[in-house]
């Protein structure tokens, strides 16, 4: 644990850090906010703070630097998580109070919104399609061989899938099929192998099974929507061309993003810094994120992602009344 002094002097150059991406000299700290002491005295308590490996000097005779460790123990001992500023808060309101539409385009705009707030790339996972409920289920007859099988989920999230009949099938028989198959769908989660009983009507049987095998299938195949937004905008945050393009490449890959989400929220952290992550080529950078919640139960992420420098107050202000918000959107369906 560090004294009352160290603490305020290693807060103070992270502020310092954060704002100028310089190194920070005494002078700068010596009439910080609970520091007031000599630029002397202030020097000597950096020193400590070196040998302990909360800073880190650069180049001889340059000011210091925060290391992960620095930025660890700021982001612990935060007296508040911060606040958005009113501008920014009404964006989120405005923004939620008009958002309308399907799930993956709720998403996808959610995640640009982050970045439009913070200046960091951002990271939004979606509900995964296997615990949603079905809302509503038809069949949409497009020829008398050819139809499609569209469902709504209670996440939002709507599945299609073409159906390729054995037989004509006619308008009333589709009907019939798509009301058969609602009957025994809807309110039930499409992974809960759900059995459609027999009709007593062979061709309307022949068409839901189709229609559940095709849904079955896409099941299979869904995850966790995953959005990436504002990578490129890190770009400035970084001088080597090589760390750029390590943390562009990175984020391009959903899996990466994916892991990492799963991660460090498995380990009951909100801000993972650096090596914390584990994710080499994201060394440079810190991740801040929180789940979306729905009902009591977390059905997705909302994060952003920037460099182990970014502005963490603000970064959790904005990830926290976002996903907050979002949780309130997906309730209401």
């Amino acid at each position: 644990m560090l004294d009352e002094r160290k603490t305020a002097i290693l807060r103070a150059v992270v502020q310092e850090y954060i704002e100028s991406a310089l190194p920070v000299g005494s002078g700068h700290v010596a009439n910080a906010p609970g520091v007031h002491v000599s630029p002397a005295t202030v020097r000597n308590e950096m020193a400590v703070l070196e040998q302990e490996g909360y800073l880190v000097q650069p180049h001889t005779s340059a000011g210091r630097i925060p290391t992960d460790k620095g930025y660890r123990f700021f982001v612990d001992h935060l007296s508040a998580p911060g606040r958005l500023d009113e501008v920014r808060h009404q964006q989120v309101g405005a923004f939620f109070d008009s958002s309308r539409g399907a799930l993956e385009g709720l998403l996808r705009r959610t995640s640009q919104l982050l970045t439009d707030l913070t200046n960091y790339a951002s990271v939004v996972v979606g509900p995964s399609q296997d615990r949603a409920s079905v809302r509503s289920a038809q069949i949409v007859g497009l020829s008398p061989r050819h139809a499609t099988v569209v469902i709504v989920l209670s996440n939002g999230a709507v599945a299609s899938e073409p159906l390729e009949l054995g037989a004509d099938a006619s308008d009333a028989k589709i009907a019939a099929a798509g009301a058969h198959l609602a009957g025994h769908l809807v309110g039930f989660a499409l992974s809960s192998d759900r059995v459609v009983p027999p009709s007593g009507d062979p061709a309307v049987d022949e068409l839901c099974a189709t229609a559940v095998t095709a849904l079955a299938d896409h099941m299979n195949d869904a995850s966790s929507p995953v959005f990436v937004r504002g990578a490129s905008s890190m770009a400035t945050a970084f001088d080597a061309v090589a760390t750029v393009r390590e943390v562009l490449s990175a984020l391009e890959q959903q899996f990466v993003v994916v892991s990492l989400v799963h991660d460090v929220l498995d380990r009951g952290l909100s801000v993972a810094i650096g090596v914390e992550h584990g994710v080499e080529p994201l060394v440079s950078c810190a991740v801040v994120l929180a789940p979306v919640v729905v009902e009591g139960e977390q059905v997705g992420t909302v994060g952003v992602v920037g460099p182990t420098r970014m502005n963490y107050p603000h970064a959790l202000a904005a990830v926290d009344v976002v996903s907050e918000r979002l949780g309130r959107r997906l309730e209401e369906g």
